[in-house]
């Protein structure tokens, strides 16, 4: 009888077929650099990675604190933020006035430093972002690209129903919890995931080849009838 290994720990290798798309390592989202440079390199691809540990910690803290106050408290949201907003100024005035009462100097205000050139990337980034999502949507709505209007409705269709089972601050909560630790235990184990997704991306790109020529490429790439003679 066949042994029967993990269907990502399998080589596909056929005798006689040794292409070079067989022998190229499938990298996940086609990276072609670290992980942490790929993730921007700076504070926060330190904590997703877990290289400062008490930071990443404290955000798992802080976010399941928040979940069950805001989930399982059964509170308004609008309330907790008014108490909590309250109780940072109440403290704030009593620390002032202490100051004040032991002679000692005012704490300073905080002063929000921004380089112009920080700003200016961010707003032409911001720019191009919002530019190109407002002509996807003129596209979709003007039913110039019936593709992507039917994948919209599609994803549309499926968040609908996920966050009919879930709230927006679970659905929240579980993000949080997946992004910082899914990017960790990615860097720590690449190698298997790796070859695992290949294998699944493969297979997948079978079966969507299948599905795009049988249906997705029939569909019609523009509602709109020329009117041109």
């Amino acid at each position: 009888m066949e042994n029967s290994d993990d269907v990502c720990d399998r080589d596909e290798s056929v005798p006689g077929s040794s292409s070079p798309a067989r022998n190229s390592q499938y990298r996940l989202f086609g990276r072609q650099s670290t992980i942490h440079h790929c993730m921007g390199g700076g504070l926060a691809a330190d904590v997703l990675l877990w290289k400062r540990r008490q930071v990443s910690f404290g955000v798992i803290v802080v976010a399941t604190v928040a979940w069950i106050i805001f989930e399982r408290s059964g509170l308004p949201f609008l309330s907790i933020c008014s108490d909590v907003l309250l109780l940072v100024i109440v403290i704030l005035f009593l620390k002032a006035n202490f100051a004040v009462y032991r002679n000692r100097p005012l704490p300073e205000l905080p002063e929000l430093v921004l380089s112009e050139d920080m700003v200016t990337n961010a707003a032409v980034s911001f720019r191009v972002k919002i530019n190109s999502l407002l002509l996807m949507a003129h596209d979709i709505t003007l039913g110039k690209d019936f593709r992507l209007f039917f994948k919209v409705v599609i994803c549309l269709w499926l968040l609908s129903v996920v966050g009919s089972y879930f709230s927006f601050f679970t659905l929240a909560y579980i993000g949080t919890l997946l992004s910082i630790t899914i990017p960790a235990l990615y860097s720590k184990h690449k190698a298997p995931v790796d070859k695992c997704f290949g294998l699944l991306h493969r297979k997948f790109s079978q079966h969507y080849k299948i599905v795009d020529e049988n249906f997705i490429s029939k569909l019609p790439r523009s509602l709109s009838k020329n009117k041109d003679t």
